[in-house]
């Protein structure tokens, strides 16, 4: 799941519409939708003011990655 579709589906589950989100971030509703469904990138800046509106850090819907360790033969 990418980081739009688990930013849907936090405002899915707490009752907050995209245009709200929207309004509150500046962020066009088209590329809000488009993003939450995974067609489009966010920029680090747009994540940021989300996070701001939401209320939550920047690292609620980001898991790190365990980097893939190749054995060596």
């Amino acid at each position: 799941m990418c980081v739009g579709e688990k930013i849907k589906k936090h405002l899915d589950e707490n009752g907050i519409t995209q245009k709200s989100l929207s309004k509150r971030t500046n962020i066009s509703t088209s590329k809000l939708n488009l993003s939450l469904k995974g067609k489009r990138r966010l920029t680090f800046e747009e994540y940021e003011v989300i996070c701001w509106a939401l209320n939550v850090n920047t690292d609620f819907f980001i898991q790190p990655k365990q980097p893939t360790i190749s054995k060596a033969s």
